[in-house]
């Protein structure tokens, strides 16, 4: 098994550290979690959930729409 994270290129760096902090390593673990839980995360802006977002859609998936 594979231990690097599986992210999108060109989230930045804090934002790739808050993520795998916070155990979103993969793709798919974005799925269970809303953009209001994910911006609470430090280091994480609009232009990563962006980047996030973008990449759910091209797999016909979303981030999780509410708690």
């Amino acid at each position: 098994m594979n231990d690097q994270p599986d992210l999108p290129p060109g989230i930045g760096n804090p934002a790739t550290r808050a993520f795998t902090a916070a155990g979103y390593t993969r793709l798919e673990h974005f799925t269970r979690a809303t953009e209001a839980e994910l911006t609470s995360l430090h280091g994480v802006g609009p232009k990563a959930l962006r980047i996030i977002r973008e990449a759910l859609e091209t797999r016909g998936q979303t981030f999780k729409l509410t708690d």
